[in-house]
Formats: structure tokens, C-alpha cells, sequence
């Protein structure tokens, strides 16, 4: 290309409007993922949301995805709407009995492993968003009424497909994991309406949040490859692998705060994966630093 050349195209940007400027770059950052989830054995859905610029792209965005424990930041938002309208507390205790404590993912069992221990709801509630903790929570959906509970509360935001059916116990069983489900465009609305205030007060907003930027799973995942002490509020999700090498699905969704002090709503799904586990933890880490490459460039 001429000199010449490059100087009318040079002018031809100038001209454009800063929105179609910006068209330009998601196109590019779109590209760079598809290239990274090209050729991969997964179903793969991402959804970005710029929360002040309110900078958008997906990926099979409105494509239903298995949440699995992604689903513990819909069952924490509403125990703490509960706790805003007065009828729970976060100091209010709660007795566990050694038959609600089931042998599957439970640092409160780790603890406690002979159960009947009174702990308090904000106990609870850290061990279920910072360890992804089952039994606890089973106890919190015991505790607000079920899934319907839960269900009929995000029902209320508009933000899209959602789905709870099943609890942590029943979801070990047979399929009905499968059953909760929503996409990654509602997600990344939510955790919007969440960054905003416009869910819960500003006291529970920020204590949620920092339960989930304690978020001891997922290290390999949407933090994977990001600078050292970013801050990432997020909260897992993933299945097993069965005996023919499938995994249902391997999730992280949450808030990433960027240098400049911008953050950006980010949630990168996984399903009917077939890749080793490094390839698909490694995928997810891509994603989320090209991601992360792309607000970078546009602050500078």
C-alpha cells in the first residue's frame, strides 16, 4: 500500500463516527476469539459488557447454558433482598444438622464433620459465593423456601432466560443439572443491575461483592491469565467429567475492574466439553484476557 494510500484511509477513520470506530475494534476483538474457540470439542458462549462505556459483544449470547454453581450468585441475591426488607439478618444463626451435611463439595463439612453446629447467615453465605460450598447451599435455599423462591425473583428483573429447578443435592443426580439454565447475555445484565445498586442496597451490594472477589475457585479460569492482583468479583461453575470424558459445562461469570478504575461484566460458558481440562480452563483464560487486552487498548 502507497503512502498516499494510507493517508486517505488515515482520513477516511478521522471522518467516521466514534461509534462505528468503535464497531471496529469489537470486530477485531471478535475475531481474536473466535479464533481462540475455533476447533475446540465445547460449546462455547461469552457475553461482555462494558459498565460505564457500555461496550457490548457475544457469542452465542442468547444460547441456554447449564449454570451449574454459577447459580449461587442468583441464590445469594436473593437471600440478601431478603435481608434489605428486614426478614433475615446476616447475624441471625442457623442450625445444621449432621444429616444436611451430605458428602459432596463442603468446606463447612470439612470443618464440621459431625454437623449439628449453629453457624450464622453471613457464615453461610461466605462459605457458599467465596467456596462454592453445596450443603450450604442447600441450607440457604431450605432457609428462603426453594428454588421458586429464587426463580420468582429473577423473574422480576427482565433480564432474560433463567431457569432453577433443582437444588445442589438433586443436581448430583441423573441429568437435572442440565435443568438450570440462562445465557451469557442475561447474566452480563444482571451482574449490571447488580454493579449499579439497582438490586440491593449499597451495604449488601458491596459485601456480595467482596464475598465474590474472595472467590477461592476458579483461580485457572477468567483470573487465569490476568496481571497479578486484578480485581475480579466472580463466581464459578462446573461439572464433573464422566467416564467418556464429558464435562457438562465449566462457567465463570463476574466483575472485572480495570486499571483505570472502568469495570467490565464478563461470562464465559462452557458446554458438553470433550477437551482435557487444561485445554478448557486454558480456553476460558484466552477469552478473558483478550478481553482484557481490548478495555486495556482502549484506555490507552
Amino acid at each position: 500500500m502507497t503512502i498516499t494510500a494510507k493517508f486517505y484511509i488515515f482520513v477516511l477513520l478521522c471522518m467516521l463516527p466514534a461509534n462505528q470506530l468503535h464497531a471496529q475494534n469489537t470486530f477485531e476483538l471478535r475475531e481474536k476469539l473466535e479464533e481462540i474457540i475455533a476447533g475446540k470439542k465445547a460449546t462455547v458462549g461469552i457475553s461482555v459488557l462494558g459498565l460505564e462505556d457500555r461496550d457490548t459483544l457475544s457469542i452465542n449470547g442468547d444460547r441456554d447454558f447449564p449454570m451449574m454453581s454459577v447459580f449461587k450468585f442468583h441464590i445469594a441475591l436473593t437471600v440478601l433482598k431478603k435481608v434489605d426488607n428486614g426478614a433475615l439478618s446476616l447475624k441471625q444463626k442457623i442450625f445444621i444438622s449432621s444429616k444436611e451435611l451430605l458428602d459432596t463439595w463442603s468446606p463447612i463439612k470439612e470443618k464440621y464433620p459431625a454437623g449439628n453446629v449453629t453457624l450464622t447467615l453471613d457464615e453461610i453465605l461466605m462459605y457458599t459465593v467465596s467456596h462454592s460450598d453445596n450443603n450450604g447451599c442447600d441450607v440457604l435455599l431450605r432457609l428462603i423456601g426453594g428454588t421458586q423462591v429464587v426463580q420468582e425473583y429473577i423473574n422480576t428483573l427482565n433480564i432474560g432466560s433463567f431457569v432453577i429447578r433443582y437444588n445442589e443435592e438433586q443436581m448430583a443426580s441423573g441429568d437435572l443439572a442440565k435443568v438450570n439454565t440462562t445465557t451469557p447475555l442475561a447474566t452480563t445484565k444482571l451482574l449490571s443491575l447488580f454493579y449499579s445498586y439497582k438490586l440491593l442496597e449499597k451495604k449488601t451490594t458491596r459485601y456480595l461483592n467482596e464475598l465474590m472477589e474472595q472467590n477461592s475457585r476458579g483461580k485457572t479460569l477468567i483470573k487465569g491469565k490476568l496481571p497479578t492482583g486484578t480485581k475480579v468479583a466472580h463466581r464459578t461453575g462446573m461439572s464433573g467429567t464422566d467416564d467418556k470424558g464429558l464435562q457438562i459445562a465449566l462457567n465463570d461469570v463476574g466483575i472485572i475492574t480495570l486499571p483505570n478504575g472502568k469495570h467490565y461484566a464478563i461470562a464465559i460458558y462452557l458446554n458438553n466439553i470433550t477437551e482435557n481440562k487444561e485445554t478448557a480452563e486454558g480456553l476460558i483464560a484466552d477469552v478473558s484476557r483478550s478481553i482484557w487486552d481490548y478495555f486495556i487498548s482502549k484506555s490507552n
